[in-house]
């Protein structure tokens, strides 16, 4: 028996070790962010006055550096007063792990401290609503764009060029145009996520149709197939599973023009929230609206894999496929490893480079 594939890099891993790691990719990092937070010998580069002892312009609950706090006892002491007295304390804004999961409901529950400010789920449907029309507006018009180009030269040598420059051109710095254009309010910020996706997701997509088995094509041209007919019996579905796959990836991307779509204009959404909060020195609250951006796109992300395994049941079956190890690889190499694998057979003729058997040496009398 050869070595167990510990890294999976053959096959799949055992469900219990999937389980084990998938749960380890959250844990490791919470237990970095816990250790920062709570043990006062890893980092805690201040201290937070308990008593402010002979030192003049110390406070109860200020906090200072500990080199200056140091410097300042060392004075204190020197010239015959109290030092002064403090534990050691991060920074207000790395906030630990407990104070941040309780500002996921208490952000929620607290009203908000002015009355013309929203509440934070106000906050929340706001920046959905913003991605929602920036993507669907931008799908609308990339993906039949992407599967022509990725189906047709024509189409490809037309449009791939621009759109190659203009992919490299950063979406905000568009933002002064389109408040220009569009006003202050919500259509700046739905054209910053069109702008961010449409390009990529017309390059992407156009990829992912050129994979498509030429063999496939040519048997549908045979057929009698073309055109529009050629698009929708044969190019979509056997791209489309691929294409659902790209447009979850490309709608995470559009999760991160957020913040800066947000700002265009008149700040609004999760981002009005988050600086707001900054400016009130809540910290909790803003790691744990941050939090929740990724736990909405986590969500989705999850249900719409969950839905393509409805939509595409041929996908799921063919991951669920286990097939022979020889059978994996092409048909030539597997051949060639068989034959290489198996012992020669004695009872098999031979032959020489004339076609003839070879005759059995014998002695001369």
């Amino acid at each position: 028996m050869g070595l167990r594939d510990w890294l999976g890099l053959r096959h799949e891993l055992p469900q219990r070790r999937r389980l084990v790691l998938t749960v380890l990719s959250f844990v490791l990092p919470l237990a970095v962010w816990s250790i920062i937070s709570y043990v006062p010998w890893i980092w805690h580069p201040l201290i937070r006055v308990t008593d402010p002892g002979g030192v003049d312009y110390f406070m109860n609950g200020m906090e200072i550096d500990r080199a200056a706090f140091a410097r300042e006892s060392a004075n204190a002491v020197k010239a015959g007063l109290k030092a002064p007295q403090g534990y050691r304390v991060n920074p207000v804004y790395i906030q630990p792990p407990h104070a941040v999961a309780r500002a996921f409901y208490t952000a929620f529950t607290s009203p908000p401290l002015l009355p013309t400010e929203p509440w934070l789920y106000q906050s929340l449907g706001h920046s959905i609503r913003t991605i929602f029309w920036g993507f669907v507006a931008s799908s609308i018009l990339g993906v039949p764009l992407g599967i022509l180009c990725g189906t047709y030269r024509f189409f490809a040598k037309l449009q791939e060029p621009f759109i190659e420059f203009f992919r490299y051109l950063p979406a905000p710095a568009f933002g002064a145009l389109c408040v220009a254009i569009m006003g202050i309010d919500d259509p700046p910020k739905i054209a910053i996520i069109f702008i961010g996706t449409f390009f990529q997701q017309v390059l992407v997509i156009g990829n992912t149709v050129r994979k498509v088995d030429p063999a496939l094509i040519e048997a549908a041209q045979t057929l009698g197939a073309k055109g529009w007919r050629l698009l929708v019996n044969v190019v979509i579905p056997a791209t489309i599973a691929d294409i659902y796959t790209d447009m979850r990836i490309l709608l995470g991307w559009a999760w991160t023009y957020l913040i800066v779509a947000e700002i265009v204009g008149t700040m609004s959404g999760i981002t009005y929230f988050i600086y707001q909060q900054a400016r009130y020195r809540h910290y909790d609250n803003v790691y744990a609206a941050i939090g929740m951006i990724g736990v909405i796109g986590l969500t989705t992300d999850m249900t719409l894999a969950w839905l393509g395994t409805v939509l595409f049941p041929w996908k799921r079956r063919a991951r669920k496929a286990t097939r022979p190890e020889h059978k994996a690889l092409p048909a030539v190499l597997a051949d060639t490893l068989e034959k290489e694998s198996s012992p020669p057979s004695s009872a098999a003729p031979t032959t020489n480079l004339a076609g003839e058997s070879p005759r059995p040496l014998t002695a001369k009398a």
